[in-house]
């Protein structure tokens, strides 16, 4: 009988995502076109209500440490908001469980997706949200596994992991087993808000 175990438990670095779904970071440069320019162009509304969410995340901030359920709370749902993924043809799950079968291992990796984006049956995006202070490559090896978890292989899979101040992007082949990052946005820059390009690049792959 397989043993059942849980992600976070079976995959804890990325050594181990690689070699348990034997995957490989890309060398191919024109892999991930989809994070670069041209981006759509974001309306006065959109852009105001981004610089509005920084303000905000700033704000609570300031008052120490903040939780996953508040990042969710304060930044990712209003996001999902904007981009209008509430409604159909759209549909939001969160904490999605997933199987996968680890069958070389004779193992059943179970877990929670904390956000899903759904278009039927297609996986659109997948969020993974952590805690202030937690570094978004931390969540990488877990977000591959739940993109392995995906059953519509013959697209690309794509993953947001976020602090509520860092966002990266994830682009997975299932079937050629590789994957690329995108460059780590923050809302900690001075001068540019840089959650105008998380939506852009939200927007481009929603298209």
């Amino acid at each position: 009988m397989p043993q059942v175990i849980g992600v976070t438990k079976a995959i804890t670095n990325l050594n181990q995502a690689h070699h348990t779904f034997q995957l490989q970071p890309t060398t191919n440069p024109t892999f991930f076109p989809e994070w670069l320019e041209p981006l759509p162009e974001l309306s006065l509304g959109e852009i105001e209500k981004c610089d509005r969410l920084r303000t905000r995340y700033r704000y609570y901030q300031a008052e120490g440490a903040i939780t996953e359920s508040t990042v969710n709370l304060i930044i990712i749902a209003p996001i999902l908001e904007l981009l209008g993924l509430y409604d159909p043809p759209y549909l939001i799950k969160g904490e999605k469980y997933i199987k996968i079968e680890i069958e070389d291992k004779d193992q059943i990796l179970e877990g929670l997706i904390d956000i899903l984006v759904m278009q039927e049956r297609l996986w659109l995006i997948l969020l993974e949200t952590k805690r202030y202070g937690f570094s978004v490559m931390q969540a990488l090896p877990q977000t591959l596994a739940y993109m392995m978890s995906n059953p519509t292989t013959e697209n690309p899979a794509y993953g947001l992991i976020t602090t509520g101040e860092d966002y990266l992007f994830v682009k997975l082949d299932p079937q050629q087993k590789e994957y690329d990052l995108s460059d780590k946005f923050t809302l900690s820059t001075r001068r540019e808000n840089q959650l105008h390009r998380v939506i852009q690049i939200l927007k481009r792959l929603i298209e």
